[in-house]
């Protein structure tokens, strides 16, 4: 039998994704607000703290920072088998993770320090980066859009994903935690610099497509735009006809 670990603030279409998951029968073990949405969809479901054996504390701040977890997700099929059996750590195959909302929570007007703070995710991201590092076995999921092309792919592969597949996700999972930090290291640079700018500032950009040419015609280029780019503008213009850009 194989394992999915799932935990995530953005329930989008959790419960179906599991369920699909379940079919094919793979153990699902889950936490918090989670596990109870799982269980009102009559989905099984172990809780991580009966699979870990040490309960959930700190008001939820440490539920899946232990070493039967990422033990679980880290360790090397083929090579740390021993030591995973001797330690009772079953191998996890799946992770599906998305994180606290912290940058949702710190665009209200009404957001303190103290609330932001506990808006940042810590076994979230160790979970994702953990899961995505050991890509050669195990497949890291962190957006909801994901959720249809990993069932089918399931489902037409014999329960397992394509060495190709968990790359292309991997790196998705380090774009998306590298994109978390960023927010939380930018929020905090301007409290910390009393100012409306922080002292140093990180942004991510998505490639949009790659272009015919750069600045001269023997250049290779692409175009990137921001996540937050919804304005009206060159970078959300669609092209209908003529040659590619350059």
């Amino acid at each position: 039998m194989q394992r999915v670990l799932i935990s995530v603030s953005n329930k989008t279409g959790i419960a179906e994704f599991a369920q699909a998951l379940h079919k094919l029968n793979f153990e699902i073990l889950s936490t918090g607000g989670t596990a109870k949405l799982l269980r009102e969809k009559n989905i099984p479901v172990t809780d991580v703290s009966d699979y870990t054996g040490h309960p959930e504390m700190m008001d939820g701040r440490v539920k899946t920072l232990h070493p039967k977890i990422h033990g679980a997700l880290l360790g090397r099929r083929g090579i740390d088998d021993a030591i995973m059996e001797e330690l009772d750590i079953l191998p996890i195959d799946i992770v599906v993770v998305n994180l606290y909302p912290f940058q949702q929570t710190i665009a209200k007007p009404d957001c303190d320090l103290a609330e932001a703070i506990e808006n940042i995710d810590i076994g979230g991201p160790t979970m994702i980066r953990s899961a995505a590092k050991n890509y050669h076995t195990v497949s890291v999921i962190v957006e909801p859009e994901d959720y249809v092309n990993v069932v089918t792919e399931l489902s037409e592969n014999n329960g397992v994903t394509s060495l190709a597949s968990r790359f292309t996700l991997a790196q998705k999972a380090f774009a998306h935690t590298a994109n978390y930090d960023a927010a939380i290291s930018n929020y905090l640079g301007c409290i910390e610099s009393k100012a409306a700018f922080p002292n140093t500032y990180t942004v991510q950009f998505n490639k949009k497509q790659e272009l015919r040419y750069g600045e001269n015609s023997h250049q290779k280029s692409a175009f990137y735009i921001s996540d937050e780019q919804h304005e009206s503008s060159i970078s959300t213009a669609e092209q209908l006809q003529g040659k590619a850009l350059s």
